[in-house]
């Protein structure tokens, strides 16, 4: 990833929920979905992998989008 990507990433990897559609949640990636785990921090870190790590039982395949601003 560029530096220039890292700063202001124009797309998020957001993960949707089974259930509770209020409850997804999004991390900052590259136009290819790939999050930068590096400029994370913990918590934010923990966040994500416990989302990939629940994919099919309390969320969908992430899908990447433009981010909001």
């Amino acid at each position: 990833m560029s530096t220039l990507e890292l700063e202001a990433p124009g797309y998020e990897l957001h993960f949707e929920p089974l259930d509770d559609p209020s409850k997804g949640c999004a991390f900052p990636c590259d136009a290819h979905g790939r999050v930068d785990m590096d400029h994370l921090d913990d918590t934010v870190l923990h966040h994500y992998l416990f989302a990939r790590a629940v994919i099919g039982k309390l969320f969908r395949l992430p899908a990447v989008r433009p981010r909001s601003h």
